[in-house]
């Protein structure tokens, strides 16, 4: 398993998930080094090699394909990638729609040398972590939002293309969630100041109750499936 953005806070808690489970290597990608988290997960499960390259997903795509050719070099074979980059801050239009959208579609497109089975690839899994404000937009972060539907949208796509390419997707869509991703951010154009405390004021989840979820989608594995992480439930989502 390849985590880009795997030690944030619902990435933290599903990478410690995951290794509950039979992987053989856990590779962490992250823009901040943090070897105390590391070391925490690495003493998870000893039968699982955890190991963390620093990434940041609005590098080029040229950038992006030597990183993971290292992994691929290394590891030889790579199951699952799961994508879970993001901000929420709509007073930065540019970097969210970089970081949210365009960074999961460069890392996405990259995989795909090693994946495409047109290109010889053995095919593989894409998870991408979407929100429920990609079908339930919250309209004071309409940037964040759209950049969210745009996730689903794409991933939609790719799973259509799986008989070609041998290379599945799906989306996993965390509704309100404690972490630091909700504790101060900005509405577009200061729509709405109090935007932190009216979010909050919704019923929320733990970090914990939807990574617990996240890994049951992850072992589900079904193409083109729309998963709402929300108050520690799991359900699909039907596209129309």
């Amino acid at each position: 398993v390849v985590f880009v953005a795997g030690l944030g806070g619902i990435g933290m808690d599903t990478s410690r998930e995951l290794l509950k489970r039979n992987l053989k290597n856990l590779v962490v990608l992250d823009r901040i080094d943090n070897p105390a988290a590391i070391a925490e997960l690495k003493t998870i499960n000893p039968k699982v090699t955890v190991s963390f390259y620093l990434y940041d997903v609005t590098v080029s795509l040229t950038e992006t394909k030597k990183l993971l050719k290292t992994i691929f070099d290394k590891l030889k074979t790579v199951d699952i990638l799961i994508n879970g980059a993001g901000i929420l801050d709509d007073h930065q239009i540019e970097r969210t729609i970089a970081v949210n959208f365009t960074g999961l579609v460069n890392t996405t497109t990259a995989i795909m040398d090693f994946w495409d089975k047109r290109k010889g690839g053995s095919g593989g899994v894409v998870c991408n972590i979407g929100s429920v404000t990609g079908f339930n937009a919250i309209h004071q972060v309409p940037v964040y939002s759209a950049t969210k539907a745009a996730v689903v949208s794409f991933t939609q796509s790719l799973a259509k293309l799986a008989p070609l390419t041998g290379v599945t997707a799906f989306t996993v869509n965390p509704g309100i969630t404690v972490t630091t991703l909700v504790n101060k951010f900005n509405s577009w154009l200061d729509v709405e100041p109090r935007v932190t405390e009216l979010l909050i004021d919704n019923p929320t989840q733990t970090t914990l109750a939807c990574a617990q979820n996240f890994v049951k989608a992850i072992e589900l594995n079904q193409n083109g499936g729309i998963w709402k992480l929300d108050l520690g439930t799991l359900a699909p989502i039907q596209w129309t």
